[in-house]
């Protein structure tokens, strides 16, 4: 944990909001959408129940009766545990996340993924074995509806713990694995490992017993439901790890093609600006260059000759002239004169 834990300092800092929310929406529609695509038929999803209750009694760990009876024959309990279970799982995890955004964003990356990871495994295991809930076994398993017996008490109506009139948008047969269990895992850990304060630490132990004790004593979840939940969150965590990596690779690959196409622009309007001066430079060579009288005008001077010999009027292409001295050609000119008349004098 300590290792995956340390991997976004390193990666960088938190994702940019605008970003993130969408992300979280996905994932989140594509859980509820998941549960309603997965619903199986109901003797099927009954079956898988009660081959997990019989699983728990051989092994012996079968205590959801004796806590569904003490939450049902007791309001005082089994009131809260309603609310608990229609409420905490929709509230608490989004809490922790915005805690970990905003005071914990070095550490928000990494389990935020584990989170998400963790949630679409157990779509999977929701597809694969769509199982019913002890509440909906046959009266004769021993089992009461805690949340139909209170549901005068809440918004919660008698078939789900959905809002009342809203139990048919959830799949009420994807008790295995419990997410409820498995989120308020995550929530314990975070809490656990990144709060300061005693009090902060004592709640991260508190709310994953809580909500596994709410689970069973309202009916909702078997023990192996709640184990098999913590499972699910121990693989997603395994996943972070090579999920961040090649989420990285991508966006490395992205990035280095951006550079690519942007250097290559600049590459190539640099060559274009290359041969518009070696053209440039041609016209001076090979002609006058723009502006320049016309060869034979008064004040033209021709270029080198072809034989590369210099004569009077001639100059070299682009020859800088200093200002108050003579160019060669006229300098040429002038030594000539002179020799001239030095011979004229003889």
């Amino acid at each position: 944990m300590d290792a995956v834990a340390r991997r976004p300092a390193a990666a960088g800092s938190r994702p940019r909001w605008w970003t993130e929310l969408p992300l979280l929406a996905l994932v989140y529609v594509a859980y509820s959408a998941g549960r309603l695509v997965a619903r199986g038929d109901a003797h099927t999803a009954t079956g898988h129940g009660q081959t997990i209750l019989r699983w728990e009694e051989l092994l012996r760990i079968d205590p959801e009766r004796a806590l569904n009876r003490l939450f049902t024959t007791t309001p005082a309990l089994g009131v809260p545990a309603d609310f608990a279970y229609a409420s905490l799982h929709y509230l608490v995890t989004p809490a922790v996340l915005i805690w970990l955004w905003n005071r914990r964003p070095a550490h928000y990356r990494t389990l935020r993924t584990w989170l998400m990871l963790a949630t679409l495994v157990g779509l999977v295991g929701f597809t694969l074995l769509p199982t019913a809930p002890p509440r909906l076994l046959e009266a004769g398993s021993g089992f009461a509806d805690t949340m139909a017996e209170f549901s005068s008490y809440g918004w919660w109506g008698d078939d789900a713990s959905a809002p009342r009139g809203l139990g048919g948008m959830t799949n009420q047969f994807a008790a295995m694995p419990s997410l409820h269990v498995g989120w308020a895992l995550w929530c314990g850990v975070v809490l656990w490992r990144h709060g300061r304060s005693r009090t902060t630490r004592a709640l991260g132990v508190a709310y994953p017993l809580l909500i596994v004790l709410v689970v069973m004593g309202t009916a909702n979840h078997y023990l192996l439901d709640a184990l098999a939940g913590t499972a699910v969150m121990g693989l997603g965590l395994l996943l972070t790890r090579p999920a961040l990596r090649f989420a990285d690779g991508v966006r490395g690959r992205l990035r280095a093609g951006g550079r690519l196409r942007t250097d290559g622009r600049l590459r190539a309007g640099s060559r274009l600006r290359a041969d518009a001066r070696l053209r440039a430079d041609d016209g001076l060579v090979m002609g006058t260059a723009p502006g320049a009288p016309a060869a034979g005008a008064p004040g033209a001077h021709a270029n080198v000759s072809g034989g590369c010999q210099t004569s009077a009027g001639e100059r070299f292409p682009r020859q800088p002239t200093r200002r108050g001295r003579p160019a060669v050609g006229a300098a040429a000119s002038a030594a000539a004169a002179d020799d001239g008349a030095a011979t004229a004098a003889r």
